[in-house]
């Protein structure tokens, strides 16, 4: 047995943390601390890092909220980062001295969400057999439409005429630095009219992030005599490009405009990724399924994995004592 120690995420840990993240074999930017803290007065960080002696072997991001630990809640995905040596076994014993650490905080669950496959450089299904010792309750289930780019997609007729009535109008598409356009004229009016509902990140915050990770949030809109009509913005990691956000001005006749902009962005932007992540058609935590989105995304020839959300009580550290024959 090895013997592992907890120590909650302090200040003084901010290179420790992010060099850490940076040769991981199941991280993307959004756990480098900047990512992690342009909302610090949202979320109490409640950060863990897991040494092996003096070595740094494993960290988690997350937040507290009164006797409950939760996955980071102001990140997409999350769960425990390791890197690429690392053993089942000893993700087991990480993961049973994670528990005992914040049983010991008084905390009395842990609300852990996964990081899809699609995002990991490696294998790194670990944890999951971890929750699954430890009688971790599956609460949540969100599918994700993705396109695997390094195999043929076949884009329907459908969308095929979409794309052909959006050269007909001479509709252009631009990548911009600048998000205040698609933020103003299209994204917000829409969620609100649509949902009732705002982006997760404000017009400031996404211009911030963009000033901070350049090369991983990326926008694209698409203009009919230069106003804006649709647009996505884009983050993304070594392995995928996942669509933050995706909308086209509902006063518009249909111009095929997203027809348009995916299929240059699966051809041309990012046909060099393996994965498209289209990002996920749930509501109300994954009981919900907008077909038409989801029909939409498939039509470009995506297909489904999920993204699962656990919940672990911290009192069964004891269920993974004597798992080993």
């Amino acid at each position: 047995m090895k013997n592992y120690t907890v120590k909650l995420y302090q200040e003084t840990d901010y290179e420790k943390w992010n060099a850490f993240i940076g040769q991981a074999k199941n991280a993307t930017f959004l756990f480098h601390r900047d990512f992690m803290e342009y909302h610090k007065d949202r979320f109490k960080d409640f950060s863990l890092l897991v040494y092996e002696n003096e070595k740094l072997v494993s960290v988690l991001p997350a937040n507290r909220v009164n006797n409950v630990v939760y996955s980071h809640q102001g990140l997409t995905y999350g769960g425990l980062v390791y890197d690429e040596k690392i053993k089942l076994v000893s993700v087991i014993e990480i993961f049973k001295s994670i528990l005992i650490f914040l049983n010991e905080m008084a905390v009395v669950k842990l609300h852990l969400k996964t990081l899809p496959a699609i995002y990991h450089l490696k294998p790194s299904e670990e944890i999951q057999y971890a929750l699954f010792l430890a009688e971790a309750k599956l609460v949540r289930r969100d599918s994700l439409s993705v396109l695997n780019l390094f195999q043929e997609n076949k884009i329907s007729k459908v969308r095929r005429r979409g794309i052909q009535k959006a050269v007909f109008n001479d509709l252009v598409i631009k990548e911009e630095d600048d998000f205040e356009d698609f933020w103003n004229k299209v994204l917000i009016p829409n969620l609100d009219k649509k949902h009732q509902a705002k982006p997760v990140h404000t017009l400031e915050e996404i211009q911030l992030l963009k000033k901070i990770f350049p090369d991983n949030i990326r926008q694209f809109n698409v203009y009919q005599n230069d106003k804006i009509i649709a647009g996505t913005s884009v983050f993304e990691s070594k392995n995928v490009a996942h669509c933050q956000y995706i909308s086209k001005n509902e006063n518009q006749d249909n111009l095929g405009s997203l027809d348009f902009l995916f299929e240059f962005l699966i051809k041309k932007v990012f046909s060099e990724k393996q994965f498209f992540d289209f990002g996920i058609s749930n509501e109300e935590r994954g009981k919900k399924l907008n077909e038409g989105l989801s029909y939409w995304k498939e039509s470009f020839g995506a297909s489904t994995i999920v993204h699962d959300f656990y919940e672990v009580e911290t009192i069964n550290y004891g269920l993974l004592n004597n798992v080993l024959l």
